[in-house]
């Protein structure tokens, strides 16, 4: 610790010396011990307030009286790690304010640096050398209150332009086995200080679901944390909370998922449900170490915005009576492809439900399951104990399956198990990762499938993505020329010009012109002539040429009649679908 001059406190001590350097009179000094008397302010401060010394010259005395440094702190900007350092309580007590962090010290600014007990109490506390600084007792006090912004006054101004109704919401305990047992979303875990933590978190929750955002990343960076929603397909920032509520908001986050508050370091996955009015959504949560603190990622599962009708996705009639005709097999695989949230889950799942009846066994393997469906066995994958897509592919053949859905084929195995259960009379459907229908018979190739075995087993492979729907409260129409399309792979129907639309921006679509999704298709019926083609060993491109004159339409030509008939922009279908 730093060693002081220590003696009286210096107010008892601070008038006399004063008059003894001549910066103040006898009188003066009497004026302001008057004043002093019933008051908790320094002497220094009132002579400060009557006007008879300025903060300057009463600074430059105490660090020659004592033999400390000066500092001033009106324009000084302290990083919140040190910060943390001292609590605010501890330097509002004392009056102090943690400045800086040198290696295994800690320079300090006190409105009075004789004070050992605030010395010796802090230095125990961080377990660093306390080295102290002197400013006066006023620039302390507005230093502290500017830096140590309290939780509630600090989250009251994130939440002044947020309009949520918490009224009707409230967190479902899924800790309790009961149906219908729930926590009021107000209740408060560790002390009355969180109230205002558990009102921000729930208010960004509530706030996304209204938004129909389909995630919530709360992200810690050096000197910022923010929060952005994913709405359509597209991040956008929605707030940024000051940096020092990272840890409150998180860890809200981890009590409401069940998850470790304490555990920093690894990688954590819970699950919150919350009930809103009468609706009931799941937000999946992942948390991540990052370098600057963790960032969480909340995946919403709302069943409400689940539409499982076929006829609502988005098909064309061609492909959507090829796709019903497919789903409808005794036997065989229908194989869906897309990038990461691309609809698959959706699209699978709505297949499910065209076919679920009481007569039919349906179980699924999914990583995770995102949505419960009535009538189905869903099966959750966890590898860490071994219970993979493969082994639980395995078990479901002793259980009488009609149809099989695996989430995933991720691996050699669990594709051969897939196409076995095929050829042996259940209907399979199942995911890959590749970019178009073709592409995805030379993936199961390139795994070690014979090409015999795809092309016996395949009903149907169809490819999907998801494109920004027009906005319907600010759509305008446009003219265009038919032949600016056709770069694009649009055949020119003779028309000349068409009418396309465009979103002009408005509050509902939050002033970017397009609200909804719609799916993209490219459905490829594995006919006679395919399979053939398959046999031979025949390339991508070969594939594809085969398909488009079996009526076949890529992404892109889906894409594109969708611009045409207004429900979304080619800039839009550029933007999910290859050329």
């Amino acid at each position: 610790m730093a060693q002081v001059k220590l003696g009286q406190p210096v107010n008892r001590r601070l008038g006399d010396l004063l008059v003894a350097d001549g910066l103040i009179t006898p009188d003066q000094l009497n004026k302001a011990l008057a004043e002093q008397k019933g008051s908790t302010e320094k002497l220094g401060s009132i002579l400060i307030k009557l006007g008879f010394i300025n903060e300057e010259q009463l600074i430059g005395f105490l660090s020659r009286q004592y033999g400390v440094p000066s500092i001033t702190l009106s324009q000084l900007e302290i990083d919140p790690e040190v910060l943390k350092l001292v609590p605010a309580t501890i330097a509002k007590k004392y009056e102090v304010l943690p400045v800086r962090r040198m290696g295994n010290s800690l320079a300090l600014a006190m409105a009075d640096p004789t004070n050992v007990f605030a010395l010796d109490d802090i230095s125990f506390m961080t377990n660093l050398q306390v080295l102290p600084l002197v400013a006066s007792q006023s620039a302390i006090k507005k230093a502290i209150d500017r830096n140590y912004e309290s939780k509630t006054e600090a989250i009251a101004s994130v939440m002044q332009g947020m309009s949520t109704d918490l009224s009707n919401v409230e967190v479902v305990d899924g800790s309790e086995e009961e149906v219908g047992s729930k926590v009021d979303i107000f209740e408060l875990k560790e002390s009355a200080d969180e109230a205002p933590v558990v009102k921000l978190v729930n208010m960004v929750l509530v706030d996304a679901i209204q938004k129909g955002a389909s995630d919530i990343h709360f992200e810690s960076y050096e000197k910022v944390f923010r929060i952005r929603f994913r709405i359509d397909g597209v991040l956008h920032e929605m707030l940024s909370p000051p940096k020092r509520l990272e840890s409150a908001l998180l860890s809200r986050l981890k009590i409401m998922a069940t998850l470790d508050i304490a555990e920093r370091r690894l990688p954590q996955d819970g699950r919150i449900k919350l009930r809103y009015n009468t609706r009931e959504i799941d937000f999946r949560v992942s948390t991540l170490p990052t370098i600057f603190g963790e960032k969480a990622v909340l995946r919403i599962l709302d069943k409400d915005a689940l539409r499982l009708d076929l006829t609502q996705l988005g098909f064309d009639p061609w492909s959507l009576e090829k796709f019903n005709a497919a789903i409808r097999q005794p036997y065989g695989m229908v194989l869906i492809t897309g990038p990461t949230g691309s609809g698959k889950t959706t699209t699978l799942y709505s297949a499910i439900h065209t076919i679920n009846s009481p007569d039919v066994n349906i179980m699924t393997a999914e990583d995770p399951v995102e949505y419960n469906l009535k009538g189905v066995n869903q099966v959750q994958v966890n590898e860490g104990i071994g219970r993979t897509f493969a082994a639980a592919l395995r078990s479901f053949l002793r259980q009488d399956p009609d149809v099989i859905l695996v989430g995933e084929t991720r691996d050699l195995e669990t594709a051969q198990i897939s196409i076995r259960a095929a050829l042996t009379g259940h209907l399979v459907f199942t995911t890959l990762h590749t970019n178009d229908c073709p592409s995805t018979v030379a993936r199961l190739l390139d795994m070690g499938i014979p090409s015999f075995l795809v092309a016996s087993s395949m009903l149907l492979i169809l490819a999907q993505r998801l494109g920004r729907k027009v906005c319907v409260q600010c759509k305008e129409p446009y003219e265009a020329d038919e032949e600016s399309l056709a770069p694009y792979g649009h055949v020119a129907t003779g028309a000349g010009k068409i009418q396309l639309y465009k979103g002009k921006g408005c509050p509902t679509c939050n002033f970017t012109g397009m609200k909804g999704r719609v799916a993209i298709y490219e459905v490829m019926p594995i006919t006679d002539e395919i399979r053939e083609a398959v046999l031979k060993g025949a390339q991508t491109a070969e594939l594809r040429a085969v398909a488009q004159s079996q009526g076949m339409r890529t992404l892109r030509q889906s894409g594109l009649l969708k611009v045409i008939d207004g429900t979304t922009t080619i800039e839009e279908v550029l933007r999910v679908t290859l050329s």
